[in-house]
Order: C-alpha cells, then sequence, then structure tokens
C-alpha cells in the first residue's frame, strides 16, 4: 500500500450495540383487551435465520420468512453489513400458520391438557421443505411445511366454438366431461343435465379435430402443513424442553424428573436417559427444568434443575445417564440464606453457545455464563433486576416469582440477553472488559425506559422484610421507574448470525435490529 505501514486497532471490548426497532406483528392498539388463546408462548429462529415461528396459548404456530435477503453466502452478509449502515433492517414477511394441538382430557387421570405451545424447534430442511418439532405438556409432534402447487383444468377437450363435423357443434349434452358429477349420490335424474355420449350421436369419419386432451396448469401455489409423526404417551409430567441433536436424527424430551430420547423416524418408543424420580416421592429435593443438546458433540448435553444446577451427560458413559460427568453450581454466600433462597435460585432456562464452549443459565434474578471447562463457578453473573430483590414478598404472593424467563446468546457469543417486568429486555455484552448493559422496551421506542440498574450488594432478606416492601411504593423501582409485574416479557431469541432480536410482549412479536 505505497510504502504505508499498517498498524493494527488494538483490539478492546466491542462497542455497545445501538438497537433500533425493526417490525412488529400483532400490535394492540390501546386498552385493548388481548385473549388469552394469542399470548405468545415460544420463540425460535431456524439455523439460517431465514425463518422464525412462533407457537401461543391456543395451539397455533405461525411461521415467519425473511424477506430483505437475495443471494446468499458471503455476499449476502457483505450487503446486510452495508444495508445497516444506510439504515436498512432485517424485514420478516407472515408465511402461514396452523393448528399444531388441541386441548385434550386425560381420562386415566381426569386431567386437562392444555393445547398451549411450550417449545419449538427447527429440524433440518429438505427438498424445499420446512421441518419443525412442536410440543404441548405431554405431546410432541413432527410437522412439514411444504408449498403445493395448485392444478385446474385450463382447457376443456372439445372446442365448442368449432363445427363437429356433421353439422352440429359440441355442447354439453355431447362433451365428453373429465369429471362426471357426484351430487345428489351420485346418481343422474332427471332435472340435472348430465356430461355424457348421447345416444344418438356417431364419431364423423377421420374423428373430431377439435377434440384434445384437457391442459391443466398450475396458476398458484400454497402451503400445506401436514404433521408427519405424533411422539405421545411417555411423559408423566409436564414437558418443559425439546432439543434437536445435531445428528440430524435424534431429539430429547424433558419434564420435570425424565429426560427420553427419541429417533424422529420413530414414534412409538424413546428411550429413558435420565431418571431423578426417587423411589419415595416425599424425599424428591429438586426436578429438571431445561434441558439442550451440544449445539455439535451429539453425544453431549446438558440439563438444570430447580436446585441452581447444571449437569453435562455424556451418553457414551452409560445407557441410563443419572451419574453426570460434570456439575456447575454456584456456592451460596454463608448467612445469605433466606426463605426466597431456593426459589429464586430456580433455573428456568439453558442454552449453550453456537461454540458449545460455553451455556448461559437463567434463574429469577441473573442470568449467569458457565465455561464447560470450569465447573467451579460461572464465568461471568448479570444482575437483570436487582431492584426487585426488596420485592420478593409481593413477587411470591402475586406468583410472579414463579415466572419463568428465557435467556439467549448472539451468534457470535459477545452478547447474551433475557426478558423482565413492564415488557422490558436486557442485553449485557460477555466479551472480556465490556461493561455494556442495555434496557429495552417491547415498543416502537426500545431506548424509551432506559433503567440504569447499578449492581448493589443484596441485602439480607429477614423477618423485616414484610414492612420495609409495605413502606415503599410496590410500583416504583430503585431508580424511580415505575414496572408492571403483569406485562413480562418471557420469550426472546437471537438471530443465529446477526445483531437481530425477535421478542413476544403478550400477542405482539417485536423486533429489532442493531
Amino acid at each position: 500500500m505505497n510504502g504505508a505501514e499498517v498498524v493494527a486497532a488494538p483490539a478492546g471490548p466491542p462497542v455497545p450495540l445501538d438497537w433500533k426497532f425493526s417490525q412488529v406483528f400483532g400490535e394492540r392498539t390501546a386498552g385493548e383487551e388481548v385473549q388469552e388463546v394469542d399470548i405468545i408462548s415460544a420463540i425460535e429462529f431456524d439455523k439460517s435465520g431465514d425463518h422464525l415461528a412462533t407457537g401461543d396459548r391456543g395451539g397455533r404456530v405461525v411461521l415467519f420468512e425473511r424477506t430483505d435477503t437475495k443471494d446468499h453466502g458471503e455476499s449476502r452478509r457483505d450487503s446486510e453489513r452495508m444495508d445497516y449502515s444506510l439504515g436498512r433492517h432485517p424485514e420478516f414477511r407472515y408465511k402461514t400458520e396452523f393448528q399444531s394441538h388441541e386441548p385434550e382430557f386425560d381420562y386415566l387421570k381426569s386431567l386437562e391438557i392444555e393445547e398451549k405451545i411450550n417449545k419449538i424447534r427447527w429440524c433440518q430442511i429438505a427438498n424445499g421443505a420446512l421441518f419443525l418439532l412442536s410440543t404441548n405438556d405431554k405431546t410432541i409432534k413432527f410437522w412439514k411445511v411444504q408449498e403445493k402447487k395448485v392444478k385446474k383444468i385450463a382447457e376443456m377437450n372439445v372446442d365448442p366454438s368449432k363445427s363437429m363435423g356433421n353439422g352440429s357443434t359440441a355442447s354439453s349434452s355431447n362433451s365428453i366431461s373429465a369429471r362426471p358429477s357426484l351430487e345428489n349420490g351420485g346418481f343422474p335424474d332427471s332435472d340435472r343435465s348430465f356430461n355424457y355420449l348421447s345416444s344418438d350421436f356417431s364419431f364423423p369419419p377421420g374423428g373430431i379435430p377439435s377434440l384434445r386432451l384437457p391442459v391443466v396448469s398450475s396458476h398458484e401455489t400454497s402451503l400445506v402443513a401436514r404433521c408427519r409423526r405424533v411422539y405421545a404417551h411417555a411423559h408423566d409430567y409436564h414437558i418443559n424442553s425439546i432439543s434437536n441433536n445435531s445428528d440430524g436424527e435424534t431429539f430429547i424430551s424433558a419434564d420435570d424428573l425424565r429426560i427420553n430420547l427419541w429417533n424422529l423416524e420413530i414414534s412409538n418408543q424413546s428411550f429413558n436417559i435420565v431418571d431423578v424420580k426417587p423411589a419415595n416421592m416425599e424425599d424428591l429435593t429438586e426436578v429438571i427444568t431445561s434441558a439442550e443438546f451440544h449445539p455439535t458433540h451429539c453425544n453431549t448435553l446438558a440439563y438444570s434443575s430447580s436446585k441452581g444446577s447444571i449437569r453435562l451427560i455424556d451418553l457414551r458413559q452409560s445407557a441410563l445417564c443419572d451419574s453426570h460427568a460434570k456439575l456447575f453450581e454456584e456456592q451460596e454466600a454463608p448467612g445469605s440464606r433466606s426463605f426466597f433462597t431456593e426459589i429464586i435460585a430456580s433455573i428456568s432456562d439453558i442454552k449453550f453457545g453456537k461454540d458449545g464452549r460455553y451455556i448461559l443459565s437463567r434463574d429469577y434474578m441473573t442470568l449467569k455464563l458457565w465455561d464447560i471447562n470450569m465447573d467451579s463457578g460461572p464465568v461471568a453473573t448479570y444482575q437483570v433486576h436487582e431492584y426487585l430483590r426488596p420485592k420478593l414478598c409481593d413477587l411470591y404472593e402475586n406468583d410472579s416469582i414463579f415466572d419463568k424467563f428465557e435467556c439467549c446468546l448472539s451468534g457470535d457469543g459477545l452478547r447474551v440477553a433475557t426478558g423482565s417486568y413492564s415488557n422490558l429486555f436486557r442485553v449485557f455484552g460477555c466479551a472480556p472488559g465490556s461493561t455494556e448493559a442495555t434496557t429495552l422496551e417491547a415498543s416502537k421506542n426500545p431506548m424509551r425506559r432506559q433503567v440504569p440498574t447499578p449492581s448493589r450488594p443484596s441485602r439480607s432478606l429477614g423477618n423485616s422484610i414484610t414492612r420495609v416492601v409495605r413502606r415503599e411504593n410496590p410500583g416504583v423501582d430503585a431508580n424511580g421507574n415505575s414496572f408492571d409485574f403483569t406485562t413480562k416479557l418471557l420469550h426472546l431469541a437471537w438471530h443465529p448470525s446477526e445483531n437481530s432480536i425477535a421478542c413476544a410482549a403478550a400477542n405482539s412479536l417485536y423486533m429489532y435490529y442493531a
């Protein structure tokens, strides 16, 4: 370069991202009441990031498709970087929806089974068709979504404008029908004219020049969702997780006490690989809360528990993986124990990073990042809503303390995100030296409600907590911002290769880019 020396810039922590609103689907007007069945309960991007699926409490799965990408590969990514700098952003459009689950009733246990979609997982795309798994509390279904061409008869076999050769013209009474009507049981009656060869009709010598085969053409395509397989009757308790294996052939499903391994092709049997059910249920101390396969090692999976621990298991060690290969848990500080300690320690969601080196976990108050090569404790802890600590008594009384928030990592592994109350979600930088901690609101103006939450030492929760809570205004956080326990952002997903987040606020799907 003309003899000039190129000096590499010092590699520091990434600059905090500037988030912007991209799209909203299903936005409700002010004062509009949201139907329970329309509330979104699951969000998932596929591996390419070109498709997004949401599930709701009414058992529906809605698919969205990326529209702003023309080509693929490096050129596409380069053009996207340029597009972002010009203010353009990723755009999705509604693709299709289908009813995945219906409400059921278990007569043996006198139990109602909700249609609510708990989890959605994308499978490998094949022959242009999309495949995905969806589950409610008891039943997993394997769906294929494919474009089908709608075929219609464009030209009939007799041209009525031409003469038949014997002076008569073709009419409906002497044309050969491609498909006779089957109305009224399929029997002709005197009041209805049918297309058949009348008895006084005779073919002219040399045949009919205007008679030809009907022409079938396909004008339009329609998306058809077909349920290929149903995986049922394998769980006594509510399914909280499903996860695809990197081998493309198997997946796991987890409930409170067991994890089952399935083959996608076989729906009538599964293998129980983890069983934490004690001989006497009175001895039960913890339950499984989430489970996920390693993104590249088909023999490795992790599951979390209500005691705040994560167990890594290796399927090569034993057929029944009751003994773990590694255990990740944080030792609690002495003297910090309270009535709420175990409740808020329960992990609601775990996610592997793209390379499989790190596991992100979400408990009620914090996000924790774990290195699978270091089981002494998390490598980083992020306070999500520390200002709610004095409100734990109120949160317990209105059951909010049992809310299950999800978490997600960016494709490059540099950032993590999770939701909170008042439809807020938080993005943290997890690169070395990063202090990024951004609070955004699920609205068209995401930066409207910045809630700086400095990490403060947690106070001991003793008998005086009730008096402390009653004195303070229950609707105001540590910074004077009001918060609302009825609006909560539980579900969100990060695009696998870009800084783009989809999150659910009640029945609305909001999308942001940076």
